[in-house]
């Protein structure tokens, strides 16, 4: 499996799988992680990439001890559907 990228030069992770990007914007705010945007290449939608995707960014997080700032619709989808990330809120 593809392992998500931090682009610090556009602000933004990435994962790409089989040539297609799904990728997250987002900003570093004092101890908060703000997820301004996801978005995943037609080719790659209901493959499960963003899903993927977002267990990456939330796993960095976590390891940064940042809260998560879900400004994205689906990040926010995301983050309340898995309840072990619920604590990642703020």
């Amino acid at each position: 499996m593809a392992a998500v990228v931090d682009n610090a030069a556009h602000r933004r992770f990435e994962l790409e799988e089989d040539g297609h990007l799904a990728f997250a914007d987002y900003r570093r705010e004092d101890d908060r992680l703000v997820i301004p945007y996801v978005e995943a290449a037609p080719a790659l939608r209901g493959s499960g990439a963003a899903g993927r995707l977002m267990e990456g960014v939330l796993a960095v997080a976590r390891e940064e001890g940042r809260r998560v700032v879900p400004l994205c619709s689906y990040a926010a989808a995301y983050i309340r559907r898995h309840a072990e990330h619920h604590d990642l809120l703020g």
